[in-house]
């Protein structure tokens, strides 16, 4: 069978898990979903890192568009989005994911792996054993802009969405969970937006890409996992509304510092 439709029908089968997961936690798929992609990069079609890593993190900003938007919508219906908070957190998301997108573009694949292990590690722990306290302070527009500028490069830089980065820090300052969680989604749409453009850009015309590839952003992939994310964000939405999302973050944080460890070692 074709490689290019095996990584489709495998990518479908991805899609069931994030799209769940990006409605129940808020945290978007891409923690999932660049490792998975740099493996069956290297494995179906022989790519190696170098190259690998910006289309994994490429390809998972694309697919966090038509999830974001499914989550969004659950999250709108429920009341969860407050519009000075998305407005001024959107805005300086965007400014963040451009330039997160472009400095992934133009450093090494190899070090680009070990960097987005790293912070997925810092955000597993962060998950495991971060302080619910908050601040006594609440959070103006710049403040709320400053916190999307640095949530738009990282997400960008790591192919996620941004919730494992905004909902923490949108909570601190007395923010209630869910129009956190639901901000974090709308946002994830923005990232996803100007990160993927800015792939799109910056891997135009790239000789060593593969078939069916869009600058950085590879098909196939963004198909099959779009297919079946949209899906399931909702059930993640409605389940998130009666779990304890708290303890379901930290089995999900130890099996992301596992998945990191084995980036860390590399995939030769």
């Amino acid at each position: 069978m074709d490689p290019n439709i095996v990584i489709f029908l495998l990518c479908a089968v991805l899609g069931s898990a994030v799209g769940v997961m990006a409605g129940l936690l808020g945290i978007g798929g891409g923690l999932l979903i660049v490792p998975a992609m740099v493996f069956l990069l290297h494995y179906y079609l022989g790519i190696d890192i170098d190259i690998g890593m910006p289309i994994a993190i490429a390809t998972s900003l694309s697919t966090v568009i038509m999830t974001g938007l499914s989550s969004t919508r659950s999250h709108y219906k429920m009341g969860n989005l407050d519009k000075r908070i998305v407005l001024y957190c959107g805005l300086g998301i965007a400014v963040g994911a451009i330039l997160g997108a472009q400095f992934a573009s133009f450093i090494s694949g190899a070090i680009l792996q070990r960097i987005f292990a790293l912070l997925v590690i810092l955000i597993a722990l962060q998950m495991i054993f971060g302080s619910h306290k908050m601040s006594k302070n609440t959070i103006g527009k710049p403040g709320l802009g400053g916190i999307g500028v640095g949530t738009g490069f990282v997400s960008a830089l790591m192919g996620i969405g941004g919730g494992a980065l905004l909902v923490p820090a949108l909570l601190w300052y007395q923010i209630n969970i869910r129009k956190a969680i639901g901000c974090a989604a709308f946002s994830g749409v923005i990232v996803a937006l100007f990160g993927t453009l800015t792939f799109m850009i910056t891997g135009f015309n790239k000789p060593e890409l593969p078939a069916y590839s869009i600058g950085y952003v590879y098909l196939p992939a963004t198909f099959g996992i779009i297919a079946t994310s949209v899906l399931t964000a909702p059930i993640g939405v409605k389940l998130g509304q009666g779990l304890d999302t708290i303890k379901l973050k930290k089995v999900f944080a130890t099996f992301l510092v596992l998945v990191s460890i084995r980036m860390i070692i590399g995939i030769e």
